[in-house]
């Protein structure tokens, strides 16, 4: 059994690969259009004008899978509940990292040592999913 996160952005999924592409080195895996979709889109499931938006995308992000979608396109994206953790190798990825996902978003913590990390930091990126980066030493 293994989880991955499943992120709805609401119309703006490519926006958001493009961004984890520049900010984290994300590598698509996999990526379909609702125009691409072998099977129709129910009728009433998108707003017109839907049909480029992505239905399912795969990124791979430092080895681990995170799968996203525009879903149901209302432009309503609400992240609350949860947090990605990025374990980076080094404080200077670290500090690249949360800069890239900082851009445009909100510092919720800044990067700093704590007692379980030598350098630790919470953001949320400018589509409002929350990321905590840090160092673990485990690598």
């Amino acid at each position: 059994m293994k989880i991955d996160p499943y992120l709805f952005y609401d119309g703006r999924c490519e926006e958001a690969i493009n961004f984890y592409k520049t900010a984290l080195g994300a590598e698509v895996q996999m990526m379909m259009r609702y125009s691409d979709s072998p099977a129709p889109t129910p009728p009433g499931m998108l707003p017109p004008g839907s049909e480029q938006k992505i239905m399912h995308a795969a990124l791979m992000i430092g080895g681990a899978l995170i799968m996203l979608s525009d879903g149901d396109c209302k432009g309503e994206t609400a992240f609350k509940g949860f947090s990605i953790s990025l374990d980076c190798a080094n404080e200077a990825e670290a500090r690249k990292a949360f800069d890239a996902l900082a851009a445009g978003g909100q510092v919720k913590m800044p990067l700093a040592q704590t007692f379980w990390a030598p350098l630790f930091g919470m953001v949320a990126d400018k589509f409002g999913v929350n990321w905590m980066v840090g160092v673990s030493g485990n690598h």
